[in-house]
């Protein structure tokens, strides 16, 4: 059953982490206009194409990764997306109180999903 972990663990890994970024893009999909008017009110030029390639990134790049197909490109490609991502959607220096809450633990979340692509990458390497 266990013959060998190190190998199982990495699947699951992989479909937690990709499986994020699959689900998100799909849901994204779903509120696409409020997406894109978020993403238009915090200046994101062209906003409605810029969603559509953050969509399309995070469900190829969340394919790829649960696949283990060119795992350390899609998860780096994911690091970069989270490092664009973060700031516009969880910002958290422009609320108080439980909405500063919320933004601040969708940073911590963020930080620790890009733990998690680095760790892929590097047991790539």
């Amino acid at each position: 059953m266990f013959e060998n972990l190190e190998s199982e663990i990495l699947i699951i890994a992989r479909l937690l982490l990709g499986g994020a970024f699959v689900f998100a893009g799909l849901r994204n999909i779903q509120n696409r206009k409020l997406v894109a008017s978020l993403m238009a009110a915090r200046g994101v030029p062209q906003a409605g194409l810029a969603l559509w390639l953050g969509i399309v990134l995070q469900v190829a790049a969340g394919a790829l990764v649960i696949a283990g197909l060119w795992t350390a490109p899609a998860a780096a490609a994911l690091i970069l997306f989270l490092i664009v991502a973060t700031p516009m959607f969880h910002n958290f220096w422009d609320h108080q109180g439980a909405d500063r809450a919320v933004r601040i633990n969708g940073v911590v979340s963020n930080a620790a999903l890009g733990g998690g692509f680095l760790a892929l990458i590097a047991h790539s390497l």
